[in-house]
């Protein structure tokens, strides 16, 4: 017959705090699958599917070769205007589409964070990395737009990935804080369309960046899309665009800064989210 002396439980206090990290790598599997979840739900659930990830950049593009580059005639720095402002809209719509996703992800998965233990942290990585698929679909409209100018990229676009990168955590970085004051005042929801919509116009996608007075230029590089706009065309055009270190300095910069705050934000606030969501 077996005794109670036999049997010693041990209770750690705060141990998911200490394996947090390892957690994030144990939990993998559950990554992958919100990641799936997600790119089925965008593409097998709506009307128009993947063309959606298609026409919203080409629609966008359009407008802005007709008020910028036809009404306004703003400078495209010696490459056609469509493949000047699409180099722009691939970064721009990346991070929108993931900064939104990321900044609504906790809210959309409610029962599963009320009900399970895992790092929340997964839920808005995934939203992010989703993105992705949008931002490679997209990439072969900027394809086409070279097969039809003639347009020969050369050994600059390999830099994209770098770019590409920044972008990620900068949508990340931003999209962490958002998620995390979004559970407990949901009102920020309608808000996250107006800054995203705003911040397409403060980003230098219709435009080029010398066209910004010099004097109020390191202060516009405050916005960190504003590097990582210039990286794509610089790496799209071949070097012929405008782009300097001290706005890819300051982007990079930027991008650190996002995400140190977003994630220590994140983390101080994370185990109250079961409590409140």
């Amino acid at each position: 017959m077996s005794n109670e002396a036999d049997y010693q439980f041990t209770i750690e206090a705060n141990k998911t705090e200490r394996h947090y990290w390892m957690d994030l790598w144990r939990y993998r599997e559950l990554f992958y699958i919100l990641a799936w979840r997600d790119i089925a739900v965008r593409y097998k659930q709506t009307i128009i599917g993947v063309l959606w990830a298609v026409l919203r950049p080409l629609l966008t593009m359009i407008i802005f070769v007709v008020v910028f580059g036809k009404i306004a005639k703003l400078p495209s720095e010696g490459i056609p205007y469509p493949i000047f402002v699409f180099a722009a809209m691939l970064p721009w719509t990346f991070f929108a589409t993931a900064f939104s996703d990321a900044s609504n992800s906790l809210i959309g998965n409610a029962n599963l964070i009320s009900k399970v233990y895992f790092p929340r942290l997964i839920i808005p990585t995934a939203s992010v990395v989703v993105a992705g698929v949008d931002f490679l679909i997209s990439f072969l409209i900027l394809i086409c737009l070279m097969v039809w100018y003639q347009y020969v990229p050369d050994w600059h676009i390999l830099t994209l990935p770098f770019f590409l990168t920044l972008a990620f955590f900068a949508a990340l970085g931003s999209g962490l804080y958002i998620a995390a004051l979004n559970v407990k005042y949901r009102d920020f929801r309608f808000v996250i369309p107006f800054v995203v919509q705003l911040g397409l116009y403060l980003s230098p996608v219709g435009f080029s960046t010398t066209i910004v007075p010099e004097k109020y230029q390191l202060l516009y590089y405050l916005n960190p899309m504003v590097g990582i706009i210039d990286g794509f065309r610089w790496a799209i055009s071949g070097g012929k665009t405008a782009f300097t270190l001290t706005a890819l300095s300051v982007s990079m910069v930027m991008v650190i800064f996002l995400c140190a705050v977003g994630i220590y934000h994140f983390r101080k606030t994370e185990k109250t989210f079961a409590d409140v969501i």
